[in-house]
């Protein structure tokens, strides 16, 4: 099982960028915790981050037939980008939105993610756990 862990705009903050709502933990923390859950799975994990949009397309175009599962944190662009949304629709690759934090429960613009119509599923508001949850979702999806 190859996942693929994309991360998108000002995830390369976390740690330092509002604690109250996304945490202490950095992003290289979280990746950590990830490749300690991905190893008791015995799964392969790349792990990425940009801050530019066209970058997170190209990578999620580059992952047919490299990865069975990516799973996306677009941060911001979750709730602008009409190009991720028909990336993740065009590769086919089984897809799964993640947040640190419930967007649900955020301001108002943050409930709508034009990228959830085209996922297998989200996780969202468990902080850091987020991602090592998101491990076991793409493992059961395998």
């Amino acid at each position: 099982m190859k996942i693929l862990f994309l991360n998108g705009p000002n995830l390369n903050l976390l740690g330092q960028r509002e604690p109250a709502v996304y945490g202490r933990t950095t992003l290289a923390e979280i990746e950590a915790r990830v490749r300690k859950r991905a190893a008791e799975v015995t799964a392969a994990i790349e792990f990425r981050q940009t801050n530019l949009e066209g970058e997170l397309i190209n990578w999620i175009q580059g992952a047919k037939g490299a990865f069975d599962v990516i799973v996306l944190n677009a941060a911001a662009y979750t709730h602008t980008s009409v190009a991720l949304r028909d990336a993740v629709a065009a590769v086919g690759v089984p897809t799964i939105e993640i947040h640190l934090s419930n967007t649900h429960a955020r301001e108002e613009f943050r409930h709508k993610s034009l990228i959830a119509p085209v996922c297998r599923g989200q996780i969202a508001g468990f902080g850091a756990m987020s991602y090592v949850l998101a491990v076991d979702a793409a493992i059961n999806l395998g």
